[in-house]
């Protein structure tokens, strides 16, 4: 049964969290990974279906290395058949730092004395945008700590301001949201900004080990944080990404709690999440948290691949806390979305700040600094496309309408055009003589590829009008 703002009786008691970590567990310690049970996951998954638990503990399990190899080759695969070859980018802008949470993984804690705390003014959120504007950035995620400061009024109001900055042909096309969950009328609020993606991470999916890191505030509430996607879409938000911070926990259980969360928003709301994170603890300003889960870059790499065949029509994000060389790996394995040109610091973007270059401003350490442009060339020489695309949420094909076009392969047929418009606006507007080459040669590569020769035609001319002077063109 689809259930919706209109229909779903809302309970009088809190929703009752739906991990079950004995249920996890029983499936990673029970299921049997056979070259066969393998070999049939692998092929349910490129025929374009959701996994169910125990189909992904056959692959968590899984310990033989040439069936890893497969397993990343599946997600090879099957990023190329419904992705192509392009990776969407963006780039995170804090608001403030204050918090009322004590996470002992995070610098923003509130314990954290030697945190320099700072929220931005609307003169200085103006001219963080306009310098993202100036490289060329069209999707931002704004960032908010937990505190009473940044009320849904407040985030509301921030999201307007980054989309009224305007300077030449810069514009933000698309706000999506990571912040402290929210009531229903919050959400709501929220909403009416036209916010995109709203992004709220579980951390740790286990309860006995997610009281261990949240130690004050109101963050410590599992079940409020676990529920509150479901409240955003009892709010009408359709567009939201879940995510685990690896390194709390046994990676293998909070595979299984992404993929339970995922199969729970589309069994109660038609609609999985549209994004799914996995970033990795990284050193923090006072970190001093035990190590023992923490993740190698071999598992890394496993369960990106195995999240990828769990989920194929959910987005993947992989986050510039990981170093540029294993990004490069990792792309390969079914992602979909990476940040670019990243910077932490609150207002490094506008005063030029050096990334990383006190920790104590910063929630975390960043491992890929780079420009947005040297990592745009990069993709290139990989053969990638980059893509600023926001066509999909503009014309409402979110939520339940996304899962309408995506599930039938019209990703690809959608995406791969806008995406080729997206870059022909970079390349045009920002892009130095050398990168510029590159992409016009990526682009003419991709078109050729196109097995539809009237889009072939379409996109050609939308690509000389956008020589002309014409922007913000889209199917």
């Amino acid at each position: 049964m689809k259930f919706t703002p209109e229909t779903y009786v809302i309970p009088d008691e809190p929703m009752k969290p739906f991990i079950d970590a004995e249920e996890i567990w029983n499936y990673i310690n029970h299921t049997v990974s056979s070259s066969e049970r393998v070999h049939e996951v692998i092929a349910k998954s490129l025929a374009k279906q959701r996994l169910n638990l125990e189909e992904v503990a056959v692959l968590v399990n899984t310990n033989n290395p040439e069936l890893i190899e497969e397993i990343k080759e599946g997600a090879r695969t099957l990023k190329r058949t419904i992705y192509g070859n392009r990776i969407v980018l963006f780039a995170p802008l804090y608001i403030g730092n204050y918090c009322s949470n004590n996470c002992i993984y995070c610098g923003f804690r509130t314990s954290n004395s030697k945190a320099i705390r700072k929220t931005l003014t609307d003169d200085e959120i103006i001219s963080e945008v306009t310098a993202l504007e100036d490289d060329g950035q069209k999707r931002l995620i704004l960032v908010y700590g937990e505190y009473p400061q940044y009320s849904p009024e407040f985030i509301a109001h921030t999201v307007k301001l980054a989309y009224s900055v305007k300077k030449g042909n810069g514009e933000i096309r698309r706000v999506n949201i990571n912040a402290a969950p929210l009531d229903i009328d919050g959400f709501r609020t929220v909403k009416t900004a036209g916010i995109g993606t709203y992004q709220i991470f579980q951390e740790t999916y286990h309860p006995e080990a997610y009281k261990t890191y949240h130690l004050s505030g109101r963050k410590t509430d599992y079940a409020y944080r676990l529920t509150a996607l479901d409240r955003a879409q009892e709010a009408g938000i359709d567009d939201v990404g879940i995510g685990a911070l690896f390194g709390l926990y046994d990676w293998r259980f909070e595979v299984l709690g992404l993929v339970r969360h995922a199969n729970h928003l589309e069994a109660c709301y038609n609609v999985g999440p549209h994004t799914i994170s996995f970033p990795r603890v990284k050193d923090a300003s006072m970190l001093n948290i035990n190590q023992d889960y923490f993740v190698s870059d071999n598992n890394f790499a496993k369960l990106v691949a195995i999240l990828r065949l769990a989920v194929p029509y959910t987005g993947m994000i992989l986050t510039a806390r990981e170093p540029a060389q294993l990004r490069n790996e990792i792309f390969q394995f079914g992602v979909s979305q990476i940040d670019g040109g990243t910077k932490i610091e609150l207002g490094s973007y506008s005063e030029k700040t050096e990334t990383g270059a006190h920790l104590d401003k910063g929630q975390f350490q960043i491992n890929d600094g780079r420009p947005l442009n040297d990592i745009i060339d990069e993709l290139l020489e990989q053969g990638l496309l980059p893509s600023f695309c926001t066509a999909c949420y503009r014309l409402g094909r979110t939520g339940e309408h996304f899962m309408e076009f995506s599930v039938p392969g019209f990703i690809k047929r959608y995406c791969t055009p806008n995406a080729i418009l997206t870059l022909a606006e970079y390349l045009t507007d920002y892009a130095p003589e050398n990168t510029a080459r590159k992409g016009w040669q990526v682009i003419d590569d991709t078109i050729e590829k196109m097995d539809n020769e009237p889009m072939q035609t379409a996109v050609r001319e939308r690509i000389e009008k956008i020589k002309e002077g014409k922007r913000d063109l889209y199917f």
